[in-house]
């Protein structure tokens, strides 16, 4: 598991070279790269939805190590397509908030569901969070060059959420277990406060 966890972290880090480097050339639509990058980290509900993904992919573990972060990643991209085009789709920032709590109380409740079930989840909340990237692009943002920045912050952010399981898992399975669990209800309680705007 520790091996297929380095060799994902690394294909990550290795795919996203060319383009961090292509954005500090000055050559091309580096304007939409950065603005792209940018977006999903700027925001405490995209960033805790996103961890929680990385998070649950742990705790499911199998597949969905690298099923779940996929679906999210590939899902949004489309979710962004349709935020760009300027289609609509109702209840975004709801749904958003949504994915930060049930993310998180799935996570805090460590719900065993399968792979299968897991994706769909994953995938209706993606479709969210690409219709905001979409659809707060800046006008002079190129929308390929901005829609591989925003996917490669998301991929990044999914690594984190594996990388936070991999490490309280070091704990020991019942103390690593909780810290992760306790994670995943503060985020749940962090998108009540995201949807009822109190946060």
């Amino acid at each position: 598991m520790k091996s297929i966890f380095k060799s994902g972290v690394l294909t990550l880090a290795t795919a996203a070279l060319p383009a961090v480097a292509y954005a500090h050339t000055g050559v091309g639509e580096t304007a939409g790269l950065v603005h792209g990058f940018s977006h999903p980290i700027s925001g405490l509900d995209h960033i805790l939805a996103m961890v929680m993904v990385g998070v649950l992919a742990f705790q499911l573990g199998g597949r969905a190590l690298w099923a779940l972060p996929a679906t999210f990643v590939l899902v949004m991209a489309f979710g962004g397509a349709l935020g760009i085009a300027g289609i609509n789709v109702p209840f975004v920032e709801t749904g958003i908030a949504l994915s930060v709590i049930v993310l998180g109380a799935v996570v805090a409740l460590n719900i065993r569901a399968s792979t299968a079930v897991a994706m769909a989840i994953v995938g209706l909340f993606a479709i969210f969070h690409g219709h905001a990237h979409g659809a707060e692009m800046p006008e002079n943002a190129g929308g390929a060059a901005y829609a591989v920045g925003f996917m490669i912050a998301t991929a990044l952010l999914h690594a984190v959420g594996l990388s936070i399981g991999f490490l309280f898992a070091r704990f020991g399975e019942r103390q690593g277990a909780f810290v992760v669990r306790s994670a995943g209800g503060l985020a749940a309680v962090a998108g009540v406060g995201i949807l009822t705007g109190l946060i």
